[in-house]
């Protein structure tokens, strides 16, 4: 069966513009016959496959996998097992198919997830990833902003984790980039004041993308309601564009 096994595409469909997917992504997109895609359990919407839409063929299938969000760790990989043997259902009929993420497949990605237990439990089929434009990346060019230089350091981290965290990685790095920065908006900004970093930050919600704001002042989050789509990108020194 293995010469008429399909082949996994982990594609990264960038931040949000589709005009940022690579033309690799998209050369890969209009060969598969699957689309897979990732929602939690409460919807059926999938913001990767909306992005990608004017590239893929009409007459493709598009399959959304649900993915819980919770911190339930046996409710998760339940999900990731169950979808990736799905998936790999799809490619032992000899179909191609593409898993579409937001931004970068690899980079704090449902994708990873599925890579990991298609290669535990189906290395038999071949996979092949390709790269996306990642939302901090997007961001630094959005506001001409260079996210790190010479020999400096850049820490890519989740403001989930609070203003602690902040603090740590900023004793380390000269730049920060905190991703999903919606959680813990007061101690954030405390943290990055604390840090020398307030003053040569700035915040982005939605970058490229309908709502798109730019937040020059992050410590105006504390009266900005932040989403789940919003960054902050936090600098030693002033390379800011504003």
């Amino acid at each position: 069966m293995s010469e008429n096994r399909g082949t996994l595409f982990g594609i990264g469909v960038g931040p949000g513009e589709p005009d940022l997917i690579t033309m690799k992504a998209v050369k890969a997109m209009q060969d598969v016959d699957v689309i897979f895609t990732a929602s939690s359990s409460k919807n059926s919407f999938s913001l990767a496959v909306e992005i990608a839409r004017p590239h893929l063929p009409e007459n493709v299938t598009v399959e959304i996998l649900p993915f819980p969000m919770t911190s339930e760790q046996g409710v998760t990989t339940k999900a990731w097992k169950e979808n990736a043997d799905r998936i790999a259902e799809v490619l032992n009929t000899g179909k191609n198919a593409a898993f579409l993420t937001l931004g970068d497949p690899l980079t704090y990605s449902t994708f990873g997830y599925i890579l990991q237990y298609m290669k535990a439990d189906h290395a038999e089929c071949p996979v092949v990833t390709i790269p996306g434009i990642t939302s901090f990346q997007a961001a630094a060019a959005r506001i001409n902003t260079p996210l790190v230089e010479a020999e400096e350091s850049l820490v890519i981290t989740s403001g989930a984790y609070g203003g602690e965290h902040v603090r740590r990685v900023a004793a380390t790095s000269e730049n920060v980039v905190l991703l999903k920065a919606y959680k813990n908006v007061d101690d954030i900004a405390d943290a990055l004041s604390d840090s020398g970093l307030m003053e040569h930050s700035c915040a982005i919600k939605k970058c490229g993308r309908e709502g798109e704001e730019i937040i020059w002042n992050v410590g105006d989050l504390r009266e900005v309601k932040p989403d789940y789509w919003t960054l902050i990108i936090a600098k030693q020194k002033n390379g800011l564009a504003n």
